[in-house]
Parts: C-alpha cells; structure tokens; sequence
C-alpha cells in the first residue's frame, strides 16, 4: 500500500481546515481579536502538563531482586521504533468542568496523539475524540499507514506552549480554544531500516479546538487549522 504523507494535527490547510463557520465563530468569540500572531509573540496562560509514565516491569520469576528497574524510554531512529514510550497520564484539573480545566484537557488531548505519532497507537487519543469526523478519520488513517508492514516514523512530537481557551457559551454547549502547535521534524522508515518517503520540516501552526462536556468529562467534537 502506497505511503501516506504524515498529518500532524496541524492539519494539511487545503484537505482538513476547519469549516469556516466554525473558524468564524471562534474569532467571533476574541471580541474582535485577530487569529494568533508569531511565537515570539504570543502569550498564554500555564497549561497543566499531562504526566508520562512508562511502564516498570516486574522482576523475573524466582529473582531475589528487592525492587524493579524502570524501563528505559528510547526514542525512534533509523534502528527501530520508539520504545518504553511515556504515557500519558489526565491532569486531575482536565476533569474539571471550567475554562481552566478545559486548558488542561487541551494540552493532555495534544499528548494524547504526541503519544500515537510515537507509537501508532490511536487509543487513548480516539477515547477524546470525536472519531467520525473528516479531520479526525484522516489523521487516524495516516497513523496507520505510517505504522503498517512494519513501518515506523521518527520524531514528530507535540508541544503546545499557548493555549487561549475562549470561554463562551454558545447555545450548543460547545467551548473553543486557539492553540499553538509545534511539531518537530518527521523521519520515515519502512521495514529494515530503510528510508520511506522524503522527511517533513518541524511546523508551527495555530489551531482551533472544539471541546463539548458531557457526562463529567470533556470531548474534542471538532478541529483544524486556522488559516490566514
């Protein structure tokens, strides 16, 4: 199956945009303001960051070791895939019902796929997400395709330094937020070892996020790239 060009959340401008009356009523919500400005200079409030944790894996039958050694995160490269990965853990205050812990969710919601970019797996990431969605089928299939046949990619990961959660309350019960998203640059391998298809350079790109609470928990319902 032919290689698929790796989406990063930042979606492609021309496939996954965000329909342009969602866009609108994300600006709309800024009384006036303008979609983010350079990163040098944005500003944004302290996003409680998701804690990661890997697994530790128990002493061996029969040992006499008295306490377990943590498994050791590598990162993919030309050798193999990413292992040990970090997963990532929700902030207490993502749970929250408010502008603050709706920040939270965002920046734990980025972990999430920053963990499926490291290891193909969408799990976590689909349990928040509206999966049915354009946007959100395209990035699970690029996933997949750049997992399948023994394929791998390395680097990629996610940061999101601001986070401007627009609280309103649009009749729909549904709250936005503009983020800065930073990707890093994307390595492709095939099976072996062997180059896939030509590298991606780091982005850095604002995004609109669309999260809805429902049964004491938050859910992404929609998101993209705003252009211009």
């Amino acid at each position: 199956m032919p290689r698929q060009t790796f989406l990063s959340l930042p979606v492609v401008r021309a496939r996954l945009a965000v329909a342009a009356l969602a866009v609108a009523m994300l600006l709309s919500g800024c009384q006036g303001g303008s979609a983010p400005s350079s990163p040098a200079s944005q500003t944004g409030s302290t996003t409680a960051t998701p804690t990661l944790s890997a697994a530790t894996p128990l002493a061996p039958s029969g040992s006499t070791a008295t306490a377990s050694v943590p498994a050791v995160y590598k990162p993919a490269d030309a050798q193999g895939k990413a292992q040990n990965v970090p997963v990532p853990v929700m902030p207490e205050l993502a749970k929250e019902n408010s502008k603050a812990g709706l920040e939270a969710f965002i920046g734990y919601w980025y972990a999430t796929y920053s963990y499926a970019i490291e290891t193909g797996d969408l799990a976590l990431w689909k349990l928040l997400t509206n999966a049915e969605i354009p946007v959100a089928i395209a990035h699970e299939e690029s996933v997949n395709l750049n997992y399948i046949d023994g394929r791998w990619i390395a680097g990629g990961k996610l940061t999101t330094p601001v986070i401007e959660v627009i609280w309103n309350s649009p009749a729909t019960g549904t709250y936005s937020a503009k983020v800065q998203v930073i990707q890093e640059a994307i390595q492709y391998f095939d099976a072996g070892g062997t180059k896939g298809q030509k590298d991606s350079a780091a982005t850095n790109t604002a995004d609109a996020v669309f999260a809805k609470y429902t049964d004491g928990a938050w859910r992404v319902t929609d998101y993209g790239s705003i252009v211009g």
